[in-house]
């Protein structure tokens, strides 16, 4: 079975060599329409030992190769990104359950990606890498240069499976590295999509095929390729509690580099003298856009009391009326399904525990029955009285759903707003909404998270800017313009061109010793 969009049957991609796939060991099907199967095939676990011995045989004549040839490859990835949006849409689409303008959205901003990695602007990422000297002594001269860790393994996530891998993938190659690359089994058919177009891109430039590799699976595959003697470097996107094991499993290997993009709890903050209109319209937007899985949205809102009945009676009705419905609808539809039943369920047990636990819910999800069958679930917006930085069943308790769920709390103070919206463990993004420039400063200073906006939501990032988190959404890696501090590391020499060696204090030498 494969979707129209795939040049191949399911598959790995090894050493550019096609490994076909039989079976049905895994099937993606589309969440709008559980009858069509998007992407089957049963995985093979020996695949990553492969993919790992073909990605380090490719590694020294890819890391040898000069830089514009690297980028060659990657402009001709670019261009085809640009000439297969569609396609890359429409899996997106079928296989994520995303709406279709919002899948055109992700597929658009792939080939970007290639663009703004390799420019070389004063701000831009490779100004980060580039080498630099500085004179010494008169003949003496110091050098920095960067070089490839080697093999990475980038471990993709289901809610941007083209773009979140691809933000890994370019820098990595961009920096002489290469590539195993697993795609969320989720999400395994856009995965295909995505090396299929490293390959043809590797091909047309006459690089080798081992640059790039594709190994489907799930957990298993996964902790093949993380905990791999022959790898290099972990670049993983996805949730904490994976991102923990894949730590845990790396312990005893300290010169690894590690990199974690994963959730959020983010919160955005509404103070009194906010445009409320615009406040409400964002985080609505926010807080259910890509049907509340991004790692972006935003999962709380603190509101200053003095504006809380306006500004929460506009964000629920807002939120009531965002269309629900099928992905590929000819009327505007904001949200499709999430990508399967089990996150569907996690919505409606979440908020049923939050309403147990005391909080009020003004907003019930539902799950609709759209035609074409599907996993579909409605907006939900549940009144906490607070938020704890705790794991817990209380209403506020630190916990990412990943899903339309929206929580709100009231607060009395500035104070107390800023002191809510850093009450999580993650930190991811945060907003605030205000005209105030002292409360604007004053937030910017204090919000702890690796994204904080004013005025605008927290879900959505900027490539030209650098995109993590701290506390459990990232270990100081973050990604976007910095994804390309990753991908390197930094050497330093000293270069002598003098023939005067320094004789220090109690040692001695005599010429005549080296005299022939």
């Amino acid at each position: 079975t494969s979707h129209p969009s795939l040049r191949r049957p399911p598959c790995d991609l090894i050493a550019g060599v096609e490994h076909p796939l039989s079976g049905d060991g895994l099937v993606s099907i589309n969440p709008a329409r559980p009858d069509q199967v998007v992407w089957r095939g049963t995985p093979e676990i020996s695949h990553a030992d492969e993919a790992v011995a073909a990605a380090r045989a490719a590694l020294g004549p890819w890391s040898r190769m000069p830089e514009e040839k690297r980028f060659a490859v990657l402009h001709r990835a670019r261009d085809l990104f640009d000439e297969r949006k569609d396609e890359f849409a429409s899996i997106i689409c079928d296989e994520t359950g995303k709406a279709l303008w919002d899948s055109a959205g992700e597929a658009g901003i792939l080939g970007a990606k290639v663009n703004i990695t390799l420019e070389r602007s004063a701000n831009s990422g490779m100004s980060r890498v580039t080498g630099f000297e500085a004179g010494l002594t008169d003949t003496r001269v110091g050098k920095c240069w960067f070089r490839p860790h080697g093999v990475m393994a980038v471990i993709g996530p289901f809610n941007f499976p083209a773009h979140l891998p691809n933000g890994h993938i370019v820098p990595a190659l961009a920096m002489g590295n290469t590539v195993g690359f697993k795609p969320s089994d989720k999400t395994p058919g856009v995965g295909q999509l995505l090396a299929e177009v490293y390959r043809e891109a590797l091909a047309a430039e006459g690089a080798p095929g081992g640059v790039v590799n594709l190994v489907q699976g799930g957990a298993e595959t996964a902790q093949k390729l993380t905990t791999h003697d022959g790898i290099d470097g972990v670049l993983f996107t996805g949730s904490w509690p994976v991102g923990r094991k894949i730590l845990e499993s790396n312990l005893d290997r300290p010169g690894r580099i590690v990199a974690l993009e994963m959730g959020g709890n983010n919160a955005a903050v509404v103070l009194p003298d906010a445009d409320l209109r615009q406040a409400a319209i964002e985080c609505v937007r926010c807080a259910f856009i890509t049907t509340g899985q991004r790692c972006t949205c935003t999962r709380r809102v603190i509101v200053h009391e003095s504006v809380a009945e306006r500004f929460i009676g506009a964000v629920v009705k807002s939120a009531s009326t965002l269309v629900v419905g099928d992905p590929r609808a000819e009327h505007p539809v904001f949200m499709g399904p999430p990508v399967n039943e089990a996150s569907r369920d996690a919505v409606l047990a979440a908020q049923a525990s939050y309403a147990k636990s005391g909080g009020d819910v003004l907003l019930q999800a539902t799950a609709p029955e759209i035609p074409g069958g599907g996993a579909y679930v409605t907006p939900s917006i549940v009144q906490v009285d607070r938020f704890t930085p705790t794991d817990g069943s209380d209403a506020g308790c630190d916990v990412e759903v990943f899903g339309p769920l929206l929580r709100i709390a009231v607060v009395s103070s500035e104070d107390e707003a800023i002191e809510q919206a850093n009450a999580t463990r993650f930190g991811l993004a945060a907003s605030i909404f205000t005209k105030s420039e002292a409360s604007v400063e004053r937030f910017l200073a204090e919000a702890r998270a690796g994204c904080v906006n004013v005025n605008c939501g927290t879900a959505g990032a900027s490539s030209k800017l650098p995109f993590g988190g701290l506390g459990l959404s990232g270990n100081h890696r973050p990604a976007g313009a910095f994804s390309l501090d990753y991908c390197a590391y930094p050497v330093a020499g000293m270069i002598e061109s003098g023939d005067a060696a320094g004789v220090a204090k109690g040692m001695l030498f005599e010429d005549e010793w080296v005299e022939g």
